[in-house]
């Protein structure tokens, strides 16, 4: 049975990016922590370009030279790179840890990649904003946005010429999941989403010139219907209540071993609930079984994951702001670059021959300053290439042989310093579940002991390579 300073880490570890240097020493009232993490206090907003930076640099490479429209091209990457790095930076910082925590998972539900920064910006911007709201408005918001609607093809949705990509992946990635549609409800919703589309300032307009205004059959009911009808047709459906709840499970709880009579529970109170989120979330974190031991130290960190929870333990700053990007690239997931539009498989996905190599020796290549000693993927048309070929460019021509990071360890030491037995503390601190007696001596055979706090540093490099630490 766990303590319960124990639950809180597992809280912390699934509903936020593991405890934070300045959350330590906690208090060990679970349920006080329970009710902070679902009432968030400083979310804060994120501006990285405008709208009219945009539509200048457009306006610079228009019928300009071709050198122009490369350096134009890069620069609009650039704020997408820049975007990325700075929702890392509010994943590592906010006070809203579930907040950004559950944005991560729509970012991989409603994945989208389009190389506007704008259009990037204002769907990042939804998702945060209604990560813990209702189910309904965010599914509403981000299916207008221009960069799902340009992702999913729907710009180009005619009464004449319907296009089913982005009615389709609505109902099979996004709602209602593959046997509880026909390919006949596709074609129908398809015509329903006629004349969804974007204005050149980016912001959704209805095409009233194409839009199918005739009967349509959907999920067995007759109407008139357009896009809106279709989403309320398909949020009527229990169906929906349990596929958003078992991806949240998968999420959140144990993403091999589900257990179907508390995700069917889960799913009839969220349905009740009118798709609240936060009351499906304070379901799963206020009831036993979420702390169970099957359910603890049983998923694999996601790159996102690992590399934001070791940043919040030792707060770090990169003399070169595309390191992290680097590091996101090795990994395997690239923020607001998902693979496909079904996002990142997770789970043992996230762990091959060259990754979990990386992933070990990534805390020494970070905080003793190592060589990297390895080549990131290529990028495959799966993830993005050509289009997100940017990526490759810098890594090869800016990212050096180290990513020359500066650890800042102030706070770190000084908390772990305050005891004698420095590594007791740590291991309490940072690994989900305890090592044995042979790992910890093989640990404390590597430890630098030539001061006090070199040993505590060496500690925590060494705690954050063990296997143990890749899971959450």
């Amino acid at each position: 049975m766990l303590s319960e300073f124990q639950k809180i880490k597992h809280l912390y570890s699934r509903a936020a990016f593991g405890l934070a240097i300045s959350d330590l020493p906690i208090k060990t009232i679970l349920q006080a922590h329970i009710s902070q993490l679902l009432s968030p206090k400083n979310y804060t907003s994120l501006s990285v370009i405008s709208k009219s930076e945009v539509e200048a640099i457009k306006s610079e490479a228009k019928n300009k030279g071709k050198e122009v429209k490369v350096e134009a091209r890069k620069m609009l990457k650039e704020n997408i790179v820049e975007l990325n790095e700075t929702w890392m930076d509010e994943m590592v910082n906010s006070s809203a840890q579930l907040q950004e925590k559950m944005a991560l998972f729509w970012h991989g539900h409603f994945a989208c990649r389009v190389p506007n920064p704008y259009f990037m910006q204002q769907y990042l911007e939804i998702i945060r904003k209604n990560a813990l709201n209702d189910f309904k408005t965010l599914l509403f918001e981000v299916s207008k946005t221009p960069a799902m609607l340009q992702f999913l093809n729907n710009q180009q949705n005619k009464k004449d010429h319907p296009n089913e990509n982005f009615a389709r992946e609505v109902m099979e990635l996004f709602t209602l999941g593959r046997g509880n549609y026909t390919e006949d409800d596709i074609k129908e919703a398809a015509r329903a989403f006629t004349g969804y589309g974007f204005d050149i300032n980016g912001l959704f307009k209805f095409r009233k010139n194409q839009h199918d205004f005739n009967s349509k059959k959907f999920l067995q009911k007759t109407g008139n219907f357009n896009g809106d009808d279709i989403l309320n047709i398909i949020l009527q459906q229990p169906k929906c209540a349990y596929f958003i709840t078992k991806k949240i499970y998968a999420f959140l709880v144990n993403d091999e071993d589900f257990d179907e009579s508390i995700i069917q529970n889960l799913a009839n109170k969220f349905y009740q609930s009118n798709y609240d989120i936060k009351i499906l979330l304070a379901d799963i974190f206020k009831s036993d079984w979420f702390y169970a031991e099957k359910n603890v130290g049983n998923k694999i960190k996601s790159p996102t994951e690992l590399m934001v929870g070791m940043f919040r333990i030792v707060p770090t700053t990169f003399d070169k702001s595309i390191s992290r990007l680097y590091i996101q690239r090795t990994l395997g997931q690239v923020l607001l670059n998902p693979p496909n539009v079904a996002g990142w498989k997770g789970g043992k996905s996230w762990i091959d021959s060259s990754s979990l190599l990386f992933r070990m020796r990534l805390p020494q290549i970070i905080f003793y300053d190592k060589e990297l000693g390895i080549e990131p993927k290529e990028f495959t048309p799966e993830m993005g290439a050509p289009k997100m070929k940017y990526v490759d460019m810098y890594v090869k021509n800016i990212a050096s042989k180290k990513l020359l990071a500066k650890p800042n360890w102030g706070n770190t030491v000084n908390y772990f310093s305050n005891e004698d037995n420095s590594w007791n503390k740590i291991e309490a601190c940072l690994l989900v579940k305890n090592i044995d007696a042979n790992t910890t001596k093989i640990v404390q055979q590597q430890v630098d002991v030539s001061t006090k706090e070199n040993k505590i540093k060496s500690q925590i490099i060494y705690a954050m390579s063990l296997p143990e630490y890749q899971l959450g």
